[in-house]
């Protein structure tokens, strides 16, 4: 059985670079922004492990196989996807081979000078509960990959206004996506079947709430429908039982405490709401046959 990767948090793009691309040159810890190609950003990793970055990333596939872990959705992506993971999501890929492409990571407080809002208020797709995979045609492909192009070009070039010129040029690349983001979520709404549409709900409200809601007759009663068929709803639409995606992201969490934390085994039970530290160990030792602590040493190898 191959052993899923457990979730690493990543603060800095210098530590992703060093971490995940392997990649050694020396890169100054406090940049705010770092974009580049696919083809050289990949070149020496088949996989991302789960990792929760402390920044954002964008990125446009446009040839190769590259699938996406976001929260507990897997998907297999197709040319011409464009892929938005906010600050903070739990992302992984198990799949990447001869990928194609741009992308960029950056820090919201780069552009913070520049917006009036919050970024997610000023460009929804980095809501949490937005949709964070858009298929282009190639006409909005094209698009997209010219503002990658501009900014790849700005970052390799010496300038007394370089960060100024990166700043905007990131800004016209987000209302680009802004634009297109419009369009893609008013079909996605008119094509999606009513119990798609229940069961995205309900995983929305899971991943708000699953540290204080773990039946499913409370989100049954803020769906407004009865526990049975939200039950029904959940089952047909994901494979799992409303109960398992419950279970599931509290075990993820769990796992960012437990890994990326010094805090206490009751600390984090307290954090996640069981009752006392013996249903926090029984529930760990259910889901890995292993106590907390010895769970824990496992994680950090």
């Amino acid at each position: 059985m191959t052993r899923r990767p457990q979730i690493l948090t990543i603060e800095s793009l210098e530590k992703f670079e060093r971490v995940i691309n392997r990649d050694f040159r020396p890169y100054d810890i406090n940049m705010m922004v770092m974009p580049g190609t696919l083809e050289d950003k990949h070149k020496n990793c088949a996989s991302i492990p789960a990792l929760r970055r402390q920044f954002n990333l964008i990125y446009l596939l446009l040839g190769g196989e590259h699938d996406v872990r976001l929260g507990a959705e897997h998907t297999r992506l197709r040319d011409h996807d464009l892929v938005i993971v906010p600050e903070n999501t739990v992302y992984a890929s198990d799949h990447i081979r001869h990928c194609t492409g741009f992308c960029i990571h950056f820090k919201t407080e780069f552009l913070q000078t520049l917006l009036q809002r919050p970024l997610s208020e000023e460009f929804p797709y980095f809501r949490m509960d937005a949709h964070h995979i858009l298929g282009l045609s190639p006409a909005e492909s094209k698009i997209i990959r010219q503002s990658f192009e501009n900014i790849i070009s700005e970052y390799q070039r010496f300038s007394p206004e370089k960060e100024y010129i990166l700043r905007n040029l990131i800004l016209i690349l987000l209302l680009r996506v802004r634009e297109i983001y419009r369009t893609h979520t008013k079909t996605i709404r008119q094509n999606t079947s009513r119990p798609e549409q229940l069961s995205t709900r309900f995983k929305q409200l899971v991943e708000k709430h699953f540290r204080t809601e773990r039946t499913v007759s409370e989100y049954a009663a803020r769906l407004g429908v009865t526990s049975g068929h939200l039950s029904d709803v959940v089952k047909k639409t994901t494979g799992r039982s409303p109960r398992e995606v419950i279970q599931d992201m509290l075990f993820l969490e769990s796992k960012v405490l437990l890994a990326a934390t010094d805090k206490t085994l009751s600390e984090i039970s307290g954090e996640l709401n069981f009752r006392d530290l013996a249903h926090f160990s029984h529930f760990i030792k259910k889901k890995t046959g292993h106590f907390p602590q010895a769970f824990r040493k496992q994680l950090s190898v």
